[in-house]
């Protein structure tokens, strides 16, 4: 009996042992939540394709990806500890880190990290044919959709049509809508024209191409100079989209990635390590990939780079302050 009693408790004792172990074989994985955008945009595919990246390079990592309302959520996020990963416009991470409340964040996010610049955001401004909209004054009196609240989109939309001397107020109607929803509308005949903050090539604009007849509207270079910073002037190239038969000039903002300071060191540098040894992979899910060039990845970052992305930075000859 005392036999029996003693091996019902070291089986007990074992099983205990088993299961206390259990979470921490759990816990030694490292979760990588990467924060992106619609998944009608730029941000998300990439951010499906760095999933993929992660999940089969890095050794004891949970990649997830996370559809949000892109830059300033996403950066609200990873200042909550919410996200490790996370895509960003330019003036939208600068906003962040200065605690710019019109833009969105009431307090400076000083938890923020960069990792690397990616590609330059294009901001395309898209009529149907029959509105009758051909330049950025066309648009006073019509219905315009602008992004979703205070996104990276919303911003730039904010400051470029300032910049043309032109406000809210003048428009017929606003909408506050992300890419996909708007291009619906727009075929409906319920908006004159979208604008969207995105890579070249975004399925959006592509689907909306296929459907109704486009123009793309310019961004004059004189604009963009008085819009002033983060904003310089490139062309969308011609035929990008269905119809746009000529090059077409807009205004141009670099995108980030980014994390937050309590993300491991080695965690950060096995990312940043993965985009560069994976552009291919990246690239191939999404043009705007192609544009990732290691020798720009410092280009105009505007927070403290995080010290597991500056250590393989360094490691690849890249000049990084200590």
């Amino acid at each position: 009996m005392n036999r029996f009693i003693r091996g019902r408790r070291l089986a007990g004792l074992a099983t205990a042992v088993l299961l206390a172990a259990a979470p921490v074989t759990a816990r030694a994985q490292d979760f990588i939540n990467i924060l992106t955008g619609g998944t009608s945009g730029v941000y998300y595919p990439m951010g499906v394709a760095l999933s993929k990246i992660y999940g089969e390079k890095i050794p004891n990592v949970r990649p997830t990806v996370q559809a949000t309302k892109a830059s300033v959520e996403n950066l609200v996020l990873l200042q909550q500890g919410r996200g490790e990963l996370a895509f960003t416009l330019g003036d939208s991470l600068d906003a962040a880190w200065k605690g710019d409340e019109e833009a969105g964040f009431k307090t400076p996010l000083k938890k923020l990290r960069g990792i690397t610049a990616i590609y330059p955001n294009y901001v395309q401004i898209v009529a149907a044919k029959d509105s009758g909209i051909k330049t950025l004054a066309d648009l006073k009196g019509k219905r315009l959709s602008v992004g979703a609240p205070k996104s990276g989109t919303e911003l730039n939309a904010r400051a470029i049509l300032a910049a043309a001397g032109i406000t809210y107020k003048d428009l017929g109607k606003i909408e506050y809508l992300p890419f996909a929803e708007s291009v619906e509308l727009m075929k409906n005949r319920q908006l004159d024209a979208t604008l969207q903050s995105a890579g070249l090539g975004v399925a959006s604009i592509r689907d909306l191409a296929a459907s109704v007849e486009i123009v793309v509207v310019e961004v004059p270079k004189a604009v963009i100079d008085k819009a002033g910073p983060p904003f310089v002037s490139a062309p969308i190239p011609a035929n990008t989209y269905g119809g746009q038969t000529a090059d077409v000039n807009t205004a141009a903002v670099v995108n980030y990635l980014v994390t937050h300071e309590g993300v491991k060191e080695e965690t950060v540098y096995q990312m940043t390590k993965n985009i560069f040894e994976n552009l291919g992979e990246i690239g191939a899910a999404h043009s705007a990939g192609k544009s990732i060039k290691l020798e720009s990845a410092l280009e105009g970052l505007p927070v403290p780079l995080h010290p597991g992305a500056a250590r393989y930075l360094r490691e690849k000859g890249l000049k990084v302050g200590s």
